[in-house]
Parts: C-alpha cells; sequence; structure tokens
C-alpha cells in the first residue's frame, strides 16, 4: 500500500505544480496568498507550487518509511500504534 500512496501522492504533487495556471484560472486566487506571499514570489501561483513541493517530498518519506521514523517520537501523543 505504500507503494499505491506514494506513488499517487508524489504524481498529484507533480501535477499540482505543472498545472498550476489551469488551476488558478478553475479556482480563482486567493486572497491571502495575494497579500502575503507577494514581493516577486507570485501569490497564489506560489502557493500551489509550494503544496506540489511539499506534497512530493511527503509522498516519497512516506512511501520509503522515512516520515515514520521521523514522526515515531510523537507516536504516544496519538496513542501509539498497537501491536509495535
Amino acid at each position: 500500500m505504500r507503494f499505491i500512496f506514494g506513488l499517487t501522492g508524489i504524481v498529484a504533487g507533480v501535477l499540482i505544480i505543472w498545472k498550476t495556471f489551469p488551476l488558478v484560472e478553475t479556482f480563482g486566487r486567493i486572497t491571502w496568498a495575494e497579500r502575503h506571499l507577494v514581493g516577486g514570489l507570485g501569490g497564489t501561483y506560489f502557493l500551489y507550487k509550494a503544496i506540489g513541493i511539499i506534497l512530493v517530498f511527503l509522498s516519497a518519506m512516506y512511501w520509503f518509511g522515512i516520515l515514520d521514523t521521523l514522526l515515531s517520537p510523537f507516536a504516544h501523543l496519538f496513542g501509539g500504534i498497537a501491536g509495535r
């Protein structure tokens, strides 16, 4: 299942990065991003690209098990995983 979810997340992230302009045309500009992420960054376009990059990295980390290693110290906060 890691393979399927990881690959799906990577593909979704790449599509978000690649098709930023159609996403902005479809969903419109985000007011918060236009107000706070200006100054050469592009506002809404930058936000969509940042979300795509973060999704790619998190999906790759999940796929290879790195995300579990990084989050394991916090497992006791959420009840942990029974049987491990």
